[in-house]
């Protein structure tokens, strides 16, 4: 399969997956959505590992521990909002990563005193805040604001992840190891959550709905990862935005969310925002293979 319709297919799975998110967030807290697909997750990818003759033992424990913390920490925030927001809305708040990675290399050269700033990265920047601003103006009079701060915050340790998971790339650690500690510490950071909040009656559609998310989650991350090793970054980056048009037609479709030129004109300014981003991020430093999703 072609590199280009990986990341297409990845992209429809993960949309897919954020439905049935949506609909499981009827019967299970955020936590335990995560825990479950921490579960298949890892179970999957330790079978299909163990089945190859791989390793997953690791050099660099820590490592893991950390991007599985603000990964697992951004997941649960994304589940919330999913639960909360209209679909595509969740989804294009997460997407936000991208934008924020640019606010960091911002504040990077700030702190360390580079001669000069990339005014470019700040035009970035501005056109998804932009973008953010016209999403959450609807969603104040819908009494919202707070899922959209939480859909807004995942975006952003999102991309603390994937700073994480490019270091773990650099560390040499292969992605399917990478996607299994992530599994593993999803699994456990979301059953100690759920915990706290109480665990709910499994029903038979409940059970089918947390075995899809786990399922779709899992194939899409592999699919992703796949494509990003194979194809070229700046592509590969451009139609993962798709996942937002998928979203959006889900949410219209399934959940009759409502449609306004402001959420559409947001939509479109972060998508360009974090397009721009990537392009600008892979003009200063090498493109590695671990730019997929880190959630």
């Amino acid at each position: 399969m072609a590199p280009s319709l990986m990341m297409v297919v990845a992209s429809l799975l993960f949309a897919t997956m954020g439905v049935c998110v949506k609909y499981a967030s009827a019967h299970y807290s955020a936590a335990e959505i995560v825990f479950y697909r921490g579960l298949v997750g890892a179970t999957i990818i330790g079978v299909l590992v163990l089945r190859r003759g791989g390793t997953l033992r690791t050099q660099v424990p820590a490592m893991h521990f950390w991007r599985s913390i603000s990964g697992v920490a951004a997941l649960c925030m994304w589940f919330y909002a999913i639960g909360n927001l209209p679909l595509a809305t969740a989804m294009t708040l997460n997407y936000m990563s991208s934008v924020w990675m640019a606010l960091f290399l911002l504040g990077g050269a700030i702190l360390l005193g580079g001669a000069r700033i990339d005014t470019r990265l700040v035009a970035t920047v501005l056109t998804g805040f932009a973008g953010v601003a016209l999403i959450l103006r609807p969603t104040i009079e819908q009494d919202q604001l707070w899922h959209g701060l939480i859909g807004l915050l995942s975006g952003m340790l999102s991309a603390t992840a994937y700073l994480q998971v490019t270091a773990l790339g650099r560390a040499g650690e292969p992605e399917y190891r990478v996607v299994f500690y992530f599994s593993l510490g999803g699994m456990c950071a979301g059953f100690l959550l759920a915990l706290g909040t109480g665990l709910h009656a499994h029903t038979g559609q409940g059970l089918a709905l947390l075995l899809a998310v786990g399922l779709l989650a899992t194939v899409a991350q592999l699919l992703m990862t796949r494509a990003y090793a194979k194809g070229r970054t700046l592509v590969n980056a451009s139609l993962q935005y798709l996942g937002i048009v998928f979203a959006f037609l889900y949410g219209v479709v399934l959940f009759d969310d409502p449609v306004t030129w402001m959420a559409l004109a947001g939509m479109a300014l972060i998508v360009a925002a974090g397009m721009a981003a990537t392009f600008l991020r892979s003009r200063a430093a090498p493109a590695t293979a671990d730019g997929a999703n880190p959630t």
